[in-house]
């Protein structure tokens, strides 16, 4: 009998091998329909990790497991690495071709990849063989969104809701989207409905909380994500919202506890050493502020909002000789330097003034002038090295190339008519910036805040803008108003961001300092790395105010302005030379407003400058009423360029919610 139990033993091992070399058994025990049912349960539970090591298991027991493929390429997309997203699902498609759930996912794929038009495509040929396929139309809504045309995208899911009127996924995308379109009403009937037929379902009360944020509802906000959390306990969105929650709430504490337990289960977690580090800013506590900030720094280097908080508290609290401020423009001078070897002088420009900022003795100085020297600004490449030699000794080099320039503009204009460059020039524009501070922020607490410090940094190093250093952060637009006026501002510009890991929208909302009508729109749209700092770029080089000077000096007919190449003047333009005192902001939108009357003559641009022009002042009527110190204002040219077509809106927190949904 032994002997028969012993054989039947020996056969029962000779079957698992056999299998396992088959590929049916792991060593662990489980076949491949094993791994890929424990993948799909990991999966129920968000865990896209742990799923996604069962169905590589999966497949190495079996290679054409359909199912283990198409799930795979799922996880990967959830994971946010959709390079390798898509080569699963296309393979997953060659193993099931007449799949249209795998064309859909492929096309969200594409979508998060940027690749719109290729996403177009599949999702076209879904709906011609299902006109109402219900994932293709969901496809179809994110791809409008991802180009930006998100009233496109509502349309399409009104058309889903009539159709599956209980759908939860179509209920909170009609409520995201109506809430990014400013419906907030509309977009809590959705969200009240998807909490009534889904009750028990964890995700719901977390957009909730997060259309409750938006909306400004903070308390309400609170509660949803608690109940999330209660269904979802250690739900790391909704505990990462619950403290960007607190802190818009003025709970800087809780905040900051809350972080805590998030930095306990992810040392890694960038977003929380942020938030922590804000708060302990708006809590006085600096010191330790600029500690966590530096170690989120060293986390994620490339993270923007991170370090521009970090630094924008540097140039705050701490005094000018202090070490740290050398430490950390250092990283900006190295980027400076390979931009120069790239031959990418714009960007060398932004890293050296960024660190000069930081640092203002830092030697990288001679490297900066060097550079304006090369771009054509010899006059201010003089202001760099003889501002090198108030800091104390230089070398022989300095010494030389001062004098020689010294001597190369002494037939320069301002030489000429005898004019201090530093003192002559005036800011004819006064511009105040600001973020609201109850704006929404999905990824980065007070972004708004963050950005509007950089656009105004850049601002600052124009000679025609001054931007009013006046308190970035206000409790409302009626604030925002009142200071602006007060301090004189000819516009004042409210900014907003709004972001995701990978992308990142900003949006400038310019006003009449006056009137607080509105004047422009701005909205810039950067993905990858530098997007922060590119986005803040792009909505300076769409911001363009009327050129305008002043008469500094008139000697007959000829006459001197404190405008030139710099700010984008050229040989044969005409100002009108306008009374001074007279010329006034529109009351609405861009532009300057002078009675006929006022205008006392023209000036005809003879010589230009790096900072000043020459030209030949011609008198209106008989007598010649032109004055030093009045204003000049270029007349319009019918034949110049079109200002920039406006970029198209993309709302990126919206997007990234909405994959999140599937």
């Amino acid at each position: 009998m032994k002997v028969k139990v012993l054989g039947a033993a020996v056969v029962l091992l000779l079957a698992a091998l056999l299998l396992i070399s088959q590929g049916y058994l792991s060593a662990q025990g489980l076949s491949a329909q094993g791994w890929f049912e424990q993948g799909q349960t990991l999966m129920v539970d968000g865990d896209w990790y742990a799923a996604a090591e069962s169905f590589l298991e999966c497949l190495r027991l079996n290679p054409a497991h359909a199912g283990g493929t198409a799930a795979l390429a799922e996880c990967y997309y959830e994971l946010g690495e959709y390079d390798q997203a898509l080569s699963w699902v296309r393979r997953a498609r060659t193993l099931s071709r007449s799949s249209t759930d795998l064309a859909n996912l492929e096309a969200v794929i594409l979508i998060a990849l940027g690749r719109l038009d290729e996403a177009s495509t599949i999702i076209g040929q879904v709906l011609v063989r299902e006109p109402y396929n219900r994932d293709a139309l969901f496809a179809a809504a994110e791809l409008d969104i991802a180009r930006g045309l998100t009233g496109d995208a509502l349309s399409r899911y009104q058309e889903v809701v009539r159709r599956y009127p209980d759908d939860r996924r179509v209920l909170l995308s009609l409520a995201l989207t109506l809430g990014a379109l400013g419906e907030n009403a509309r977009a809590q009937t959705y969200i009240d409905s998807a909490l009534i037929l889904h009750p028990g379902d964890y995700r719901v009360y977390y957009y909730a909380a997060y259309l409750a944020a938006q909306g400004g509802r903070l308390l309400e906000a609170q509660n949803y994500a608690r109940q999330c959390l209660n269904l979802r306990p250690g739900y790391v969105p909704a505990r990462s919202l619950l403290a960007s929650l607190f802190y818009r709430s003025g709970q800087y504490e809780d905040a900051a506890a809350l972080t805590d337990a998030l930095i306990a289960a992810d040392r890694n977690d960038v977003q929380a050493w942020y938030l922590k580090g804000m708060a302990y800013i708006k809590l006085g506590r600096h010191q330790d502020a600029l500690t966590i900030l530096a170690t989120a720094c060293a986390i994620n280097p490339d993270d923007e909002f991170v370090r521009a908080a970090l630094e924008e508290e540097l140039i705050t609290v701490t005094a000018l000789e202090d070490p740290r401020r050398a430490r950390w423009a250092s990283w900006h001078f190295s980027r400076a330097r390979d931009y120069r070897t790239r031959n990418l002088a714009d960007q060398a420009l932004f890293e050296y003034r960024r660190g000069l900022r930081l640092n203002p003795y830092a030697t990288d100085r001679r490297e900066y002038a060097e550079l304006l020297r090369m771009q054509g600004y010899p006059a201010r490449y003089l202001e760099e090295l003889k501002f090198l030699q108030t800091l104390g000794p230089v070398d022989r080099t300095v010494t030389d190339a001062v004098e020689a320039y010294e001597a190369s503009l002494a037939d320069s204009l301002p030489r000429r008519w005898d004019l201090d460059p530093l003192e002559a020039g005036e800011r004819h524009w006064k511009l105040a910036v600001f973020a609201l501070a109850g704006q929404s922020a999905f990824y980065h607490v007070d972004s708004g805040s963050v950005a509007a410090a950089l656009v105004r940094d850049i601002l600052a190093q124009s000679r025609d803008i001054e931007a009013l250093a006046l308190e970035l952060s206000q409790a409302s637009f009626s604030q925002a108003y009142r200071l602006a006026r007060e301090a004189g501002a000819d516009y004042f510009m409210l900014i907003s961001a709004q972001e995701n890991e990978r992308d990142l929208s900003l949006k400038a909302e310019l006003f009449v300092g006056r009137t607080a009508s509105p004047a422009l729109t701005l909205s810039v749209y950067r993905s990858g790395l530098d997007r922060l700092r590119n986005a803040s770029r792009g909505i300076i080089d769409q911001l363009i105010l009327p050129q305008r000077g002043a008469l500094l000096q008139r000697r007959a007919s000829q006459g001197i302005i404190d405008r030139g190449r710099s700010g984008g003047l050229a040989t044969g333009q005409v100002f009108d030379v306008v009374k001074k005192g007279r010329a006034t902001v529109l009351n609405e939108g861009i532009g300057l407003f002078y009675a006929p009357a006022d205008v006392v003559g023209s000036f005809t641009l003879t010589q230009v400058d790096e900072d000043f022009s020459l030209g030949t002042l011609a008198r209106s009527g008989y007598q010649d009423r032109i004055e030093t110190g009045d204003e000049l204002i270029l007349r319009a040219d019918p034949a110049a360029a079109s200002p920039p077509a406006a970029e198209p809106t993309v709302n990126p927190e919206l997007r990234d919610l909405l994959r999140t949904l599937r």
